[in-house]
């Protein structure tokens, strides 16, 4: 991964998409990972991160400055949504772009 594309340095998806996952990922779930108290529900299968359910969206657990130095305050409990976005993907361009970074 070239520097930039470094996620530490961007954070651009996390202040961009909506971060929806299934029910079950949650803590509350047996197995589930995600911290439940962080989400909230997007269907009877769905929920969300926190802060990503309504334009302007940003995670609640993103910490520090977009396109500078960012971090996930739950990055090992993270959800597949979050696991599955790769650095210089189609999503991550789309967010990059959105928040005026190079591409």
């Amino acid at each position: 991964m070239s520097a930039e594309f470094d996620c530490q340095q961007c954070g651009a998806c996390c202040a961009y998409f909506r971060v929806s996952f299934y029910w079950a990922e949650a803590d509350d779930a047996p197995g589930g990972t995600v911290p439940a108290h962080l989400t909230e529900p997007v269907g009877p299968l769905h929920r969300c991160m926190v802060g990503t359910g309504a334009k302007p969206a940003r995670c609640t657990m993103l910490q520090g400055q977009v396109g500078r130095e960012v971090g996930c305050a739950i990055y090992e409990q993270r959800s597949s949504t979050c696991r599955e976005l790769m650095p210089g993907d189609e999503k991550c361009l789309k967010a990059r772009r959105h928040h005026g970074l190079p591409t």
